[in-house]
């Protein structure tokens, strides 16, 4: 099988947080500052994600570009899903929503449902060896979850307790250095620190995007939703070409065809199928 979904190295948390943090700032800048509001933002979200999620699952390999492209949309999506299910629907932070804290224990329970789904349908949790149809869709729809979960509990970090964009920041960069001392220094399950990781650096995110674009009285540098998007896309666009490039260089290492996990059943594939033999050929 030919991988559709990357290596999880260093390059792959930087693309994530410069990616979620683009979304966060790009919902900010059409739901808030254009003034769409949260409910026709989500709707022009929603298309761009499900066009892009489409090619993304149709593809036979890895293609970093429209990878990232789909990682931008679930945080797009992610944030005015937020954002419409804590605040309620409006222009700004409204009072008809259930609120950060408990937007975010909704969205945790949800993703304890994908998880246990995915368990169930027998598709292996290693991100890195996906290689079935059904396990890349669990993929998107843990990531999207996921994210969606990041905005809420970072805004909740952020405004309801108190710390501000700076502090929340810190906290969440704290907790992702300890993770990652977890990932070397203990045997604790790779998987498991993957999700915790995946889930944390959206509010880190969304915490450096509104540091970035909020006006230096709030703490934040003063950019402005449009410069600090426009910045932020300049960078992702640079980092997925070089990951396009290195790929291209070096080709990523073909998967086992795709059985189910429980029963060793043959499953559907999500990539191309490489055939050894003499009439093999690599599909393009």
């Amino acid at each position: 099988m030919l991988r559709k979904l990357p290596q999880v190295t260093a390059l792959f948390w930087v693309l994530k947080i410069v990616a979620v943090t683009l979304g966060e700032t790009a919902g900010d800048l059409v739901g808030i500052t254009f003034r769409t509001g949260y409910v026709v933002t989500e709707l022009l979200f929603l298309s761009y994600f499900l066009i892009v999620l489409a090619i993304q699952v149709a593809s036979r390999r890895f293609r970093p570009g429209v990878f990232w492209a789909v990682v931008l949309g679930t945080s797009m999506v992610g944030t005015e899903m937020s954002d419409l299910l804590d605040r309620g629907p409006g222009h700004g932070s409204a009072a008809n929503g259930v609120g950060y804290g408990w937007g975010a224990i909704i969205l945790t329970s949800l993703l304890a449902l994908i998880f246990l789904l995915w368990w169930r349908t027998g598709q292996t949790f290693d991100v890195e060896n996906i290689a079935g149809r059904k396990g890349e869709i669990l993929y998107w729809t843990a990531i999207l979850v996921s994210n969606t979960l990041g905005t809420a509990s970072g805004d909740w970090l952020s405004d309801d307790t108190g710390l501000g964009f700076r502090n929340a920041f810190l906290i969440i960069a704290a907790i992702m250095v300890l993770i990652v001392a977890a990932h070397y220094l203990t045997r604790i399950n790779t998987m498991l620190l993957f999700w915790l990781a995946f889930i944390l650096t959206r509010p880190l995110g969304a915490a450096g995007g509104d540091a970035l674009t909020k006006p230096v009285a709030d703490g934040g540098l003063g950019w402005g939703t449009l410069w600090g998007s426009a910045a932020l896309f300049g960078l992702l666009a640079v980092l997925v070409a070089h990951q396009a490039r290195h790929v291209r260089r070096r080709p990523l290492p073909p998967l086992p065809y795709p059985v189910n996990r429980m029963t060793g059943a043959p499953q559907t594939p999500n990539g191309a199928v490489i055939t050894r033999g003499r009439d093999a050929t690599l599909p393009r």
